[in-house]
């Protein structure tokens, strides 16, 4: 019989740049395959929450696997609402809308932005303002709305209705925000573009420019959001109250979920039929994100960005990193001397450290739960890994 990577080469579509490497289980906090353990600095893209297979999360979800697994939504289950009533309680949100990912979530949001505006203003006022270098989802629409020309290839005509301006430029903006403008939508932290922070003042300048409009803020939370930057949503540490919040990847700890959350402003513009989705607010999947977010208490959001930091002392430190970008536990790293990213990638797994890649950046999102031990036990791989490259 072949093995799983000829059977995948043969049966999978080939979207993906796969490393050499299967993984096939976790042991003792760690990923296995192949007869290697490997430290887990990538998280499924951000994914697993507190790690693969935390216990907690485990015994969640299958507990809830036994009691109920699926239901359409024209029928109450107490792991949706229990989620939502979570979500807002914690944000100050009024409602939220459950999909299956972070491109789901962001359709929502944008849907819900322009219906807003098509109540209250009528026809003509869809346009929705993105940036330079973000990335909201593979969908055509989330695409459309990505401001990454690499993304718009292939599969045009993408759909219209979205203007993108250069990150951290207000005036740029301020000449965007024309009268056929409803939304303006951003990251906190650009991940796909390379994990890099916009600027504090931006957003406080962005805020007041829309209020003033009647443009609604849509901050895309789908990297940055559960925990993953040192506070339950990014948007909290930079001062700003947006109108609808858009999350997924680490709010399931490991299964597909995604969460539109809506404002006052907009809590109920989404009507009977406007929107809909069979698996949004799955039992389990929301059983598994209730594990994620009842976790997520401000004195252990406290010791994330403690030991963050510690990592970002680390990183500072070592003589082949150029500078380190991000927040929290979402981090970017830009090498050396004209260091190969993808070698140095490669060299970290061969040594038993997976880390990920964003743009030509080295991208790492440990588990919420990475303690100091492992923190050393990853820089020391980093810093083999390297030595490697330049010999």
């Amino acid at each position: 019989m072949k093995n799983i990577k000829e059977l995948d080469k043969q049966y999978v579509a080939g979207t993906y740049g796969r490393f050499d490497i299967q993984l096939d289980c976790v042991q003792d906090g760690k990923i296995c395959g192949e007869g290697k353990e490997y430290i887990d600095f990538g998280t499924g893209i951000g994914v697993t929450a507190f790690g693969a297979c935390d216990s907690e999360w485990v015994e969640a979800v299958t507990e809830q696997a036994k009691t109920l697994s699926h239901t359409s939504n024209l029928y109450y289950t107490s792991p949706c609402v229990s989620l939502a009533q979570m979500l807002c309680e914690r944000t100050g949100m009024k409602k939220v809308f459950f999909g299956n990912s972070g491109a789901e979530a962001n359709e929502c949001a944008i849907k819900c932005a322009r219906k807003y505006s098509f109540d209250k203003y009528g026809e003509g006022r869809k346009t929705i303002i993105t940036l330079q270098n973000s990335f909201h989802g593979r969908t055509l629409l989330t695409l459309s709305a990505t401001g990454q020309d690499v993304f718009h290839q292939y599969f045009g005509p993408f759909v219209d209705g979205f203007k993108h301006v250069p990150a951290n430029d207000i005036d740029a903006l301020r000449e965007a925000l024309t009268d056929d403008v409803c939304a303006f939508m951003f990251e906190c932290v650009q991940g796909e573009g390379g994990v890099i922070a916009l600027e504090k003042e931006y957003l406080t300048q962005a805020e007041k420019l829309c209020r003033e409009k009647d443009i609604l803020l849509i901050c895309d939370e789908v990297q940055t959001g559960n925990g993953r930057t040192g506070s339950l949503y990014s948007y909290s540490q930079f001062g700003i109250t947006p109108d609808i919040v858009s999350t997924a990847k680490g709010l399931g700890g490991g299964l597909p979920i995604g969460a539109c959350l809506l404002g006052e402003t907009v809590e109920n513009t989404l009507t009977p039929s406007s929107h809909g989705s069979t698996f949004g607010g799955n039992p389990i999947c929301c059983a598994g994100a209730v594990s994620i977010i009842s976790r997520l208490t401000d004195s252990y959001l406290e010791d994330i960005c403690n030991r963050a930091k510690y990592l970002w002392d680390k990183l500072a430190c070592l003589d082949f990193v150029e500078c380190v970008s991000g927040l929290g536990f979402m981090i970017g790293l830009v090498l050396k001397d004209g260091m190969d990213t993808k070698a140095f990638i490669n060299a970290c797994a061969e040594r038993g450290l997976l880390v990920l890649s964003a743009k030509t950046k080295v991208r790492l999102l440990p588990p919420l739960n990475t303690g100091v031990e492992t923190i050393d036990k990853a820089i020391a791989i980093m810093t083999e890994a390297a030595k490697a490259i330049k010999s």
